[in-house]
């Protein structure tokens, strides 16, 4: 089946690109801006308008895969990933940073076979980065291969992170409870580029030492967890346990100490499952 993967790897770079084109499009366009869960849960007629060319593009040339889709999710599809071929699509990570021209973007794709993440592609629009990764054969930015820091002193770390979309009084509490934890160890920074995927490659690259987040989505990370192991680096649960991309919860790190260090500062919490059954009316 290599082949067949890497060929759905080139079409996903080739239609990420095409994505893109569409964004940096939007960005010089009016941009009609909605909300989902809440007022701070964004989405665009953009984040609609990339995710049907990508789903579309691809049931042309694999009929018989599936899609997990942040606005096919958001629409009522369920979010099931089974052993099935199955792309991973998150249109525009970073839609707050779209509606306000913030200069992160991404287009992130990743592609499961029986449940495991085979390969990755995101693409920053604005930066014109396009990382990939494709398992058992490394990671990659534009061509050039990448490879996780190599320090060991979470003293002498960047970390990055985001706030979310949650607005719940306890959620945010503890959100600044692990902020102030990890900023006080003390580490040199803590940063947020504003998308899941950007971040995590930005760990790929060496940039910074580590990203953790409670309440992203499968498809905020799907792609990019595959970018940073193939760069060298681990994933794990905010609990240290092993990561469940459905769990909402991650740490992605240069390397197991970095990561278990952070683990003793998050004061963790879980935010339903995006593989939980809907809520009845």
């Amino acid at each position: 089946m290599a082949d067949t993967w890497q060929s759905a790897m080139d079409h996903a770079v080739a239609v990420a690109r095409r994505a893109g084109e569409v964004v940096r499009w939007a960005l010089s366009d009016d941009r009609k801006v909605m909300t989902k869960s809440s007022a701070v849960d964004l989405v665009t007629q953009t984040d609609q308008k990339v995710e049907q060319l990508i789903i579309q593009s691809v049931k042309e040339k694999f009929p018989t895969h599936s899609f997990i889709g942040e606005e096919s999710v958001a629409a009522g599809e369920a979010c099931v990933l089974t052993e099935r071929p199955t792309w991973i699509i998150d249109p525009i990570d970073g839609t707050t940073n779209f509606v306000h021209s913030f200069p992160f973007v991404a287009v992130s794709i990743g592609f499961s076979v029986n449940k495991q993440v085979e390969f990755g592609v995101v693409y920053s629009c604005l930066e014109d980065k396009m990382f990939t990764a494709r398992r058992g054969k490394g990671a990659f930015c534009n061509g050039e291969p990448l490879q996780v820091s190599e320090q060991t002193d979470i003293q002498q770390s960047i970390i990055a992170t985001e706030f979310g979309s949650n607005r719940d009084p306890e959620a945010v509490e503890k959100i600044f409870i692990s902020l102030r934890n990890v900023l006080s160890l003390p580490v040199h920074g803590v940063r947020g580029a504003g998308t899941a995927a950007i971040n995590m490659c930005l760990v790929a690259s060496g940039c910074v030492e580590a990203y953790y987040e409670i309440g992203i989505h499968v498809w905020d990370v799907a792609a990019g967890s595959l970018i940073v192991s193939e760069a060298g680096g681990v994933l794990m649960d905010v609990d240290g346990s092993e990561v469940d991309l459905m769990s909402r919860r991650v740490i992605a790190a240069n390397n197991k100490t970095i990561a278990q260090r952070i683990v003793k500062e998050i004061a963790s919490f879980s935010p339903p499952r995006d593989d939980a059954p809907p809520l009845k009316q």
